[in-house]
């Protein structure tokens, strides 16, 4: 009788099997884990963006809210001060739009001074990065939707 040293294939196939199930089982989990986390970034980044409005205003009650995110934004390091066109108040990466699987955009900006404006947050990816839309209006009360968001306004129910 020969000794054989290593596993029969039989052996690799089970292990093989098992490996598999335990993936089955794990991803679907991790891709919900993640969904959340990237709406619990989104809300949050919404709240960021409302906190930015409001601290513009304030800097320039002259022009009231900022009309772009790239006015919020701006890279203000060693002699660059804030100005109305890169207030500085939001970070270089979310000034782009696009941050933890949603993009963010500012619309319907209106009033002399600007006294009004909407931020959308929408997954890049519906189903994969996230499920649900998050808005914002002048009211800064974070607002959510399972369906698109075109306009946020009082129809689009408040976070709960």
């Amino acid at each position: 009788m020969r000794r054989s040293s290593g596993f029969t294939l039989i052996e690799m196939v089970i292990v093989v099997a098992i490996i598999l199930i335990i993936m089955a089982i794990a991803v679907p989990s991790f891709l919900q884990s993640r969904i959340a986390a990237n709406e619990s970034a989104a809300a949050a980044t919404i709240r960021t963006l409302n906190s930015a409005q409001i601290s513009y205003n304030s800097a320039y009650p002259t022009i009231g809210f900022a009309s772009t995110l790239l006015s919020l934004g701006g890279s203000c390091t060693g002699s660059n001060l804030p100005t109305s066109s890169s207030a500085c108040l939001i970070d270089q990466d979310l000034q782009t739009g696009t941050r933890s699987g949603y993009t963010y955009v500012l619309t319907n900006v209106s009033g002399t001074p600007n006294g009004n404006y909407n931020f959308i947050g929408a997954p890049i990816m519906a189903g994969y990065s996230g499920n649900r839309s998050f808005c914002s209006y002048d009211d800064a009360v974070v607002r959510v939707s399972l369906a698109a968001i075109t306009v946020c306004n009082g129809t689009v129910p408040p976070q709960q």
